[in-house]
This record gives structure tokens, C-alpha cells and sequence, in this order.
């Protein structure tokens, strides 16, 4: 595509298929976002938050299909360059420069949907390159290229970020163009199940239920183990017990290797291990003693008692 003197050329769409199966009032939400309602009114940019594999991802996928648009994603990082973000240029045969647009503004300039991905992994001066774009002006400038370039009508945009960890402190002036803020919670029982059901259709109804019953009890005690975390359990669990005809895994043994492997030993007793990261967040962590490696804290014979 050519904006001005320049010839930009274009990244490619996503081009992947995702329904989405959670609460169908988080996704009416982010389109409620998307939607114009007047001539003068401007679609909203929201950040979407939640634990690491809780579909919000796959949200924005099933958005951009509602609204029969194409999707493309850009990963943020602790390194991103405004000039990542935006245009970028590249050596092509011959010795010439060539502009390469980045996913975000090859969804501008063809009026398809962006998703900046972990946001809260990207630095302020990344940030800034966006802030013109992010409000009314819709636009950003490429200081490589030497353009400005203007959304298209039918560009939308959000972003995701994990509530785990940062690498920088997202400025306020940004935050408050990144509105509303809509949170995707971990999913009811009856969704992890739809979830899993429709990723996993090879694997048996009764592991697929021992999964959900983990999971559910996972999220009551504010344990952070997802959505994802069970499809990769069931994932290894079947690839073992399929692994040597000969000589197949066990169902439960199999299933107690994927938890292991996947989220650690600890994971065995969730009680145990929601009572100890509640200690530790609190600051009620005490030294270990050697009664602690013997037995477990509400032991009998432990010396606290």
C-alpha cells in the first residue's frame, strides 16, 4: 500500500478460527466497546486483564469473527521499539530499503483489528508513539518512514495484560486512553468443561471431568493455575497412556505425571498449597526448621503444636 511517496508493505492476518466459549457477557463488552453509535463518536481501545490463560486472547479472536474482521496480533515486549510497533525498514534484494507496516498498522490501514498483546511488558517511549492514535486523532506518525498514517473507520484495537507481572509501569496518560478496563475472570465450571471438551475431543469424558473438578476447586482457594494449565495436563496425560502400546500408563498414573510435570508437586494438595502462598503473600512466611521437612504444618507431632 502507498501512503504518500512511500510504498509499505503489509503484514499478514492472524487467519486462525476461535469460538469462544466462556462468559458470553465479557465478549458482548468488548464489542459494546467497538460499536459507534454517532457520525462523531470514536470506538473505544479497551485493556483487557486477567491471569495468564484465561482466554483473553482467544476474546479478542472471537470479537474480530463477530464483527467479520481479520485479526492481527503484535507482541509486546521489554525491548519493543516505537519503530516495531509502526513501520520498519528492511533490506531488500538489490540493496534497497523497503518499509515493512507492523500488524498494528496494517490493521489500520486496512480496517481490520489489532491486538497489542501483554501490553504492560512494553516501555513508555513505545507507548508515546501510540498516544495520538489512541484518542480522537487516530493516527500515528512514522519517523522512519517519514509519514503520518490515519486509521481506517473500521480499525479496532485492544489491548491484553497480565495481572501476574510487569516489566514496566504502563504511564497514566496512556492508561487513561486504554478504557475501559474489562476483566476476564476464571471460567465457570460449566465453561472449563465446554473448554476443554472442544480442545480436547480425543481425550475421555471422565479425565476431562477430573481436570474441570481440580481446576474449579484451584480457582475457589485463588490458586493461579488455568485454563491452559488443564489442557496441557490432559495433552500429556493422553500422550503418555498412548505413548507404548505395549506397555501403557495407567489413566490416574498418567494424570498424576501431568500435574507433577506441568504445575509442580506442590499441586498434589491444593489445600496445603493455598494455605502456604497465602502465608507468603501476607508476610507470614516463618523460617523452616527441621520439623517442617518431617512433617506437614498441621501435623500433630509437629513442634508448632
Amino acid at each position: 500500500m502507498q501512503i504518500g511517496q512511500v510504498v509499505l508493505r503489509l503484514a499478514r492476518p492472524l487467519g486462525l478460527q476461535q469460538a469462544w466459549m466462556g462468559d458470553r457477557e465479557i465478549l458482548r463488552q468488548l464489542l459494546a466497546c467497538w460499536f459507534v453509535v454517532d457520525e462523531k463518536d470514536v470506538p473505544l481501545s479497551p485493556r483487557i486483564v486477567g491471569q495468564p490463560g484465561v482466554g483473553k486472547t482467544t476474546l479478542a479472536m472471537a470479537a474480530s469473527q463477530e464483527r467479520k474482521q481479520d485479526l492481527f496480533i503484535y507482541q509486546c515486549t521489554a525491548d519493543t521499539r516505537p519503530e516495531d510497533l509502526l513501520v520498519s525498514p528492511v533490506i531488500a534484494e538489490g540493496g534497497t530499503i523497503t518499509y515493512q507496516a507492523s500488524p498494528l498498522v496494517t490493521a489500520m490501514l486496512t480496517g481490520n483489528v489489532c491486538l497489542l498483546d501483554e501490553g504492560n511488558r512494553m516501555n513508555e517511549k513505545s507507548w508515546a508513539s501510540l498516544a495520538s492514535l489512541l484518542d480522537h486523532r487516530r493516527s500515528v506518525e512514522s519517523v522512519v518512514a517519514g509519514v503520518q498514517i490515519r486509521a481506517h473507520e473500521d480499525f479496532r484495537c485492544c489491548v491484553t495484560m497480565n495481572e501476574d507481572a510487569s516489566t514496566y509501569e504502563v504511564p497514566d496518560y496512556i492508561l487513561s486512553r486504554l478504557q475501559p478496563t474489562l476483566k476476564v475472570e476464571f471460567p465457570a465450571r460449566e465453561h472449563e468443561l465446554a473448554i476443554l471438551q472442544y480442545h480436547l475431543p480425543f481425550a475421555p469424558a471422565e479425565m476431562i471431568h477430573f481436570t474441570v473438578t481440580f481446576l474449579q476447586k484451584a480457582h475457589q482457594l485463588d490458586l493461579p493455575f488455568s485454563i491452559r494449565d488443564g489442557i496441557h495436563m490432559v495433552q500429556y496425560a493422553m500422550k503418555r497412556m498412548a505413548q507404548d502400546p505395549n506397555h501403557p500408563v495407567a489413566r490416574d498414573a498418567a494424570w498424576r505425571e501431568a500435574l507433577i510435570k506441568i504445575l509442580g508437586e506442590e499441586a498434589l494438595d491444593l489445600d496445603v498449597l493455598a494455605k502456604r502462598r497465602s502465608q507468603a503473600l501476607s508476610g507470614q512466611n516463618l523460617p523452616r526448621g527441621l520439623g517442617d521437612f518431617f512433617f506437614e504444618d498441621d501435623h500433630p507431632l509437629h513442634p508448632d503444636h
